[in-house]
């Protein structure tokens, strides 16, 4: 698929749950907000039904996201036939990583390809402030997990806060070179006016929006055509072509502002 501006539209982004064990500081906000009613929440029959109309059309990558996504319950068979549908190449998750050490082998044996496992610090305490309370320890075991069961591709996603240093991406850098891993730095960024909150340090992402090749469907059932986009579609199951055809005719040139979603919400 092609959108207006001739972008490849090829990725599809899944947030399975609007959950988190976290509170991270670069994606909950400091005013709570309601989760959506399980009843509100996609069935996986439904996302499997998405994404194979999607694949139809030219979706080739699909990531799973949340919230966190391993919260909810036998996301790993959602996985599985995901990974079987026709046309998808390559099943993707991104973690925090806490709830990984149980989970990395069946992943892996139910398909997923790729894992994007969240670690903002080194340290253990710097760690469980940015996470509202999260242990590295357990990330740590659900990354030795993943090497261990023989990932093709792990990635680092470090999030590039103000008071980062370069010392502390090398630290991480050098981590990531005596595991085998791969370090992708992320700038903090807001949704609410794609202001760079972390300038002074280079990153990886997010990507320039000329590049863009991707939708999200959040865990409520809405095609978003824009991470910074109030615009969404709610998922017509009885025209799901329609849907999509209708979400990447409204992925603008540049995103400016979302305003009526958090990321927690969203999926990143």
């Amino acid at each position: 698929m092609l959108d207006r501006f001739n972008r490849k539209i090829d990725y599809l982004r899944i947030s399975v749950t609007d959950r988190c064990n976290y509170r991270c500081i670069y994606c909950v906000p400091d005013k709570p907000f309601v989760h959506k009613d399980p009843g509100d929440i996609l069935s996986y029959e439904q996302i499997e039904s998405l994404t194979e109309v999607a694949a139809g059309m030219g979706i080739r990558k699909v990531r799973l996201t949340g919230g966190e996504p391993l919260m909810r319950k036998d996301v790993e068979h959602l996985a599985a036939k995901l990974a079987a549908i026709q046309g998808i190449a390559q099943v993707c998750m991104t973690t925090n990583g806490s709830l990984l050490a149980a989970k990395a082998a069946q992943l892996r044996q139910n398909g997923l390809a790729r894992l994007n496992i969240s670690v903002a610090s080194l340290d253990a305490e710097r760690y469980r402030r940015i996470t509202g309370g999260g242990h590295l320890r357990q990330v740590l075991a659900g990354v030795d997990a993943a090497r261990e069961v023989n990932f093709p591709a792990i990635k680092i996603n470090m999030v590039v806060l103000d008071d980062t240093t370069e010392e502390d991406i090398e630290q991480m850098a050098a981590f990531c070179r005596r595991r085998g891993l791969q370090l992708q730095t992320i700038m903090r960024f807001s949704l609410y006016n794609r202001a760079d909150l972390s300038r002074r340090l280079q990153t990886e992402r997010p990507p320039e929006c000329s590049k863009c090749n991707r939708l999200r469907l959040t865990a409520d059932g809405f095609l978003k055509p824009c991470l910074f986009s109030d615009d969404e579609i709610r998922v017509d199951f009885g025209d799901i072509a329609g849907s999509i055809l209708e979400a990447v005719a409204k992925k603008p040139v540049n995103g400016n502002s979302c305003r009526n979603r958090v990321m927690s919400q969203i999926g990143g």
